[in-house]
């Protein structure tokens, strides 16, 4: 791998570090302080050694130390070993065999982040913000989050039984899969309506080419130009920060797509669109959630910043923070919060997330209105934005909206499965002729 590699997928932020001597007496007076409480530290390790009440070997003590460090900087900020780096490859290229799932750890419980489409754990019914409490019967409270995730991995066609907490439900619920080869497959497409749906799920190596791939082949199926594309990033938790950009690319002729910048005025870095719109100027609408975040912000952010598409859904996740990685031996490395990235207009989606112009709740979902929405703002020692923006009043309005009142089952006896996507593709039903009308007509369309 590459000396520094970015988990958003930007241009690493490494700066080479030089020793300085110590220039000034305030400096000499700083770096005393450093070494009192590196004696603090010494001090504990050695007692910790010799007293503690089983032996505890010195890598488990030096990772531990490492993992709390980083721990009081931000949520994002971690200790890379062997087992996140395959991890790692994993969310970037790979395949594995295991049920589909994204988790993260909460307090000792593992919670899930979101189940990936046509797995296993998605056909199950697992959804975003369940607790997997027991693995095979066994609890797994206080285990480590690698040890659970190895407990879900297996071969497949093997069988695993979990047992899972969803907040709002008064008893657990006992589901028994089988693994699967999990295929990684960034972007699904398919046409409803004449309109072209492109999901993409992960911002992995390939999404960028994929998505160029589902906008040549939607147009190939239908024979013609779709009235529009809605792109779906809703549980999309992110990835590559240069696959957030292509994406972003596909359907921008110019501009600024996204900045970052890092603790000194210097430390900033444009990315901008190149020529050609390959979805033609057809109108677009992104479709997200509170399970939208990072790379996916940014898509999100720059085509709506550039009036290039109507953002429709729930206010997204909120993590505005970029992450690069800094390899400390072959397969251990430093994942350092080393920026914050902003949209095109200069706004800082860290804790506030991207507000939606139109604002549309999931009605298909039995539990939406009794879920806990989990988003950045959430996390211990998260970045504080200065400039956040309240979004509660946007949220609270769509509860009395005449529009958002049918129930799951009457949707259902509509055949509406998805209320969020349905309600886009209407919406886009409306724009599309409208738009295709107006771009026939103009002059540049008639050279």
């Amino acid at each position: 791998m590459s000396r520094t590699t970015n988990l958003l997928g930007a241009t690493a932020l490494l700066a080479t570090i030089a020793a300085v001597p110590l220039a000034t007496a305030a400096m000499a007076e700083v770096d005393a302080g450093a070494y009192r409480d590196l004696d603090v530290f010494m001090d504990v390790y050695t007692r910790v050694k010799a007293d503690y009440v089983d032996k505890v070997d010195d890598k488990t003590l030096v990772k531990g130390a490492i993992q709390g460090m980083l721990a009081a900087l931000d949520p994002h900020s971690s200790y890379v070993d062997a087992l996140d780096f395959d991890n790692m490859r994993i969310a970037t290229e790979g395949n594995y065999g295991g049920l589909g799932l994204t988790v993260g750890m909460e307090d000792g419980a593992v919670k899930v982040v979101a189940p990936t489409e046509d797995t296993p754990a998605y056909r199950a019914g697992i959804k975003s913000g369940d607790y997997i409490t027991h693995i095979n019967g066994q609890l797994i409270y206080g285990q480590s989050l690698d040890e659970a995730i190895e407990g879900m991995r297996g071969a497949p066609g093997t069988k695993v039984s979990l047992t899972l907490v969803r907040p709002g439900r008064d008893k657990p619920i006992e589901v028994t899969l089988v693994r699967e080869t999990i295929v990684q497959k960034p972007v699904k497409w398919e046409v409803k309506n004449g309109i072209g749906i492109i999901n993409i799920n992960t911002f992995s190596a390939r999404t960028g080419a994929d998505t160029r791939g589902a906008i040549m082949a939607i147009e190939k199926s239908l024979g013609h130009a779709p009235l529009g594309y809605v792109v779906d990033l809703r549980d999309n938790g992110g990835g590559l920060l240069t696959q957030a950009i292509e994406v972003s690319d596909v359907f921008l002729d110019h501009g600024e797509i996204v900045s970052q910048r890092g603790r000194t005025k210097a430390q900033i870095e444009r990315f901008y669109a190149t020529s050609g719109d390959l979805a033609k100027g057809l109108p677009v609408i992104v479709l997200t959630d509170s399970g939208t975040a990072s790379a996916s912000e940014i898509v999100a952010g720059a085509l709506q910043d550039h009036h290039r598409a109507i953002v429709m859904g729930e206010r997204s996740f909120g993590k505005g923070s970029v992450q690069t990685l800094l390899p400390m031996s072959s397969n251990t490395a430093l994942r350092l919060t080393t920026a914050r990235y902003f949209t095109p207009s200069g706004r800082s989606v860290q804790e506030g997330g991207i507000e939606p112009d139109i604002a549309v709740p999931q009605l298909s979902d039995p539990d939406y209105k009794t879920r806990p929405v989990f988003r950045e703002a959430d996390l211990r020692r998260h970045l504080v934005n200065e400039a956040k923006v309240d979004n509660k009043v946007l949220e609270e309005d769509t509860k009395d909206d005449p529009r958002f009142v049918a129930t799951p089952k009457e949707l259902e006896a509509k055949g509406v499965k998805d209320f969020q996507l349905d309600y886009a593709l209407k919406t886009l039903s409306r724009l599309g002729p409208a738009v295709q009308t107006a771009a026939a007509a103009s002059p540049a369309r008639k050279r």
